[in-house]
């Protein structure tokens, strides 16, 4: 079944069709949803919170682009409205710019597994890990970044330098142990 038939067979109200969708999608947005929030509950209400959206404005898709890829946008702008709105933490400006992940980085980042490249992710402070997500993964600028949280593009720069430093001492730390071991 293709997305189109799928997304009109949802809209007539065909509960198989809707849970179709829902096993389809529910997987890897849950793991999205895990990126952003520490606490499994949290993320499951994430994903609740933005199924219930997705099922709620699927007359918007508009075929312009993948179904998951719009699922995904809508997934990602929810986690981030129920951060916002927890205010868990405050972000503060103190470096004017910062580049990408380096070499290093990337590297160090490319030996471990992806669960405990999570796991390290979900204990990164909240704003870190935001800002990290939102640049290292899902590849947002910082300009677009500072839009979604309504902090400036330097305030979305600095988070992420933090995280950068968060992680690598978290590695150099992990690293260290190992060898000790």
């Amino acid at each position: 079944m293709t997305d189109l038939e799928l997304v009109r067979l949802c809209l007539a109200g065909d509960r198989n069709a809707q849970q179709e969708l829902w096993k389809t999608y529910s997987g890897k947005m849950y793991s999205l949803c895990r990126r952003y929030f520490s606490r499994e509950e949290e993320a499951q209400d994430a994903l609740q919170e933005s199924f219930i959206k997705v099922f709620g404005h699927l007359h918007q898709w508009r075929e312009q682009g993948p179904l998951g890829a719009w699922i995904r946008k809508v997934v990602v702008n929810t986690s981030l409205n129920l951060l916002k709105s927890k205010e868990r933490e405050r972000m503060h400006i103190d470096v004017e710019s910062v580049s990408n992940l380096s070499a290093d980085d990337a590297d160090a980042m490319s030996q471990m597994n992806e669960e405990d490249l999570i796991a390290l992710i979900r204990e990164m402070p909240v704003g870190y890990r935001t800002v990290f997500n939102l640049f290292a993964i899902e590849g947002y600028a910082h300009k677009e970044i500072a839009e979604q949280l309504g902090v400036t593009e330097n305030t979305s720069k600095t988070q992420f330098l933090k995280a950068k430093h968060w992680l690598k001492n978290k590695l150099d730390n992990t690293t260290t142990k190992n060898i000790g071991a």
